[in-house]
């Protein structure tokens, strides 16, 4: 997916950031439907996005954009973005290249409550 930048610039108005200039970003496996992570986006970020069809983030911690995958080679190719009827979160159907977490699990949703405790409900892949 390339958009072209009229689209991004869309997108990006229709947008409703917070005071840090963040939205919530839920990353969807297009194949399975599994959710797989969330994460910040900046307006770079979804520019970039739209752009290159390479899923970038806003990174809090390091404070500058995060490529996912560009360490580990997991990226995610964007296949559709989505945005809720607030405009506050934005959901990306993605194609997952290995494990979403950094944890080396197939999702970052691991943990469960179940039966009165927490359970982890998946284990790291192996490298």
């Amino acid at each position: 997916m390339n958009a072209s930048s009229d689209v991004a610039t869309q997108v990006i108005a229709d947008l409703s950031f917070d005071r840090d200039g963040l939205i919530p970003a839920i990353a969807q496996s297009d194949e399975t439907g599994e959710v797989l992570m969330l994460a910040y986006m900046n307006a770079d970020a979804v520019r970039e996005t739209l752009a290159t069809g390479q899923v970038c983030y806003w990174s809090r911690s390091r404070q500058a954009l995060w490529r996912k995958g560009e360490s580990s080679g997991h990226v995610q190719r964007l296949v559709e973005l989505r945005y809720d009827c607030d405009n506050d979160a934005v959901l990306l159907r993605v194609r997952q290249s290995g494990p979403a977490c950094h944890t080396n699990r197939p999702n970052c949703f691991y943990h469960a409550v179940r039966d009165g405790h927490v359970a982890i409900i998946s284990e790291p892949q192996a490298k």
